[in-house]
C-alpha cells in the first residue's frame, strides 16, 4: 500500500538516492550527494522553509516532492514552490506521482497558500502532461537563474 507523509532527519540518505535519480537527467543539475544532504536538512531543520513529502511503498521511500515556501506580493499571500518531484522508475505509472502531487495540492491550501509554482525541463512533455492533468497551467514568465559563486 501507497502512503504519503512528511519526510523526517532518518529519511536523508533514501531522499538523497532519489535526488541522485532526478538531477541525474534533469538538464540544469548533477547529483551531488553532499550538497543534496545539506538541502534537505536545511528544509526538514525549519518548516517555514518548507516540507519535504515522501511516498513509501510499505517502508521504502519510492518518491519524494519539496514544498517551499515563500510569500508572493502580487498574490498577497503565501505562496509554495513546487521542487524536486520525483517517483522511483519501477514505481511509474501506478498512481504515486498523482498521491504526491494531490498532498502537495491540500498542504498549499491547508497552510494558506494562493499559488504553486514548479519548473520543469522544457523537453519534458510527460512531465508538462502530468502536471497539466493536475490543474497546472503554463506561464507567460520564463525562468532565469544567476549561480552566485
Amino acid at each position: 500500500m501507497i502512503t504519503i507523509d512528511d519526510a523526517t532527519l532518518a529519511d536523508i540518505p533514501a531522499l538523497c538516492d532519489l535526488l541522485g535519480l532526478l538531477f541525474a537527467q534533469e538538464a540544469d543539475f548533477t547529483p551531488d550527494r553532499a550538497k543534496q544532504e545539506r538541502g534537505l536538512r536545511m528544509i526538514l531543520d525549519d518548516a517555514r522553509v518548507g516540507a519535504i513529502l515522501v511516498a513509501r511503498d510499505g517502508r521504502q521511500a519510492i518518491g519524494m516532492v519539496n514544498l517551499l515556501f515563500t510569500v508572493s506580493t502580487a498574490e498577497g499571500a503565501r505562496a509554495m514552490l513546487l521542487e524536486d518531484m520525483i517517483v522511483r522508475p519501477d514505481h511509474r505509472g501506478q498512481g504515486v506521482g498523482l498521491k504526491l502531487i494531490e498532498a502537495a495540492i491540500a498542504r498549499a491550501t491547508a497552510t494558506g497558500c494562493a499559488r504553486i509554482t514548479l519548473l520543469t525541463d522544457e523537453d519534458n512533455n510527460q512531465a508538462q502532461w502530468f502536471y497539466g492533468r493536475a490543474g497546472f497551467r503554463r506561464s507567460a514568465m520564463i525562468p532565469m537563474r544567476r549561480a552566485i559563486p
